[in-house]
């Protein structure tokens, strides 16, 4: 990647893609998930847990929205610090 904005115009980058949680009860949360998944899929059966499933797909795209938010402020905050910082020169 010869920069930050060439990657971004080829769409090269994509930082939701690149980003691994680097928290360490990451990957044990992650597999206690997958553990209760399958449990709650065997109790209710495929039809119920398919309307589950709906139901989280749902809440997912509202945090997707949400996180998404998150981020264009936190960018735009950063980008006004700067913009601060340098013009007080």
């Amino acid at each position: 990647m010869n920069s930050i904005l060439e990657a971004l115009y080829r769409g090269q980058l994509d930082p939701v893609e690149a980003i691994v949680p680097s928290h360490p009860e990451y990957r044990s949360l992650s597999r206690q998930i997958s553990v209760q998944t399958e449990q709650w899929r065997n109790r209710l059966g495929e039809e119920t847990f398919r309307e589950l499933e709906e139901y989280f797909d749902l809440r997912s795209s509202v945090d997707s929205i949400y996180a998404e938010a998150i981020f264009q402020y936190g960018f735009r905050l950063g980008a006004n610090l700067m913009i601060e910082a340098v013009g007080k020169r």
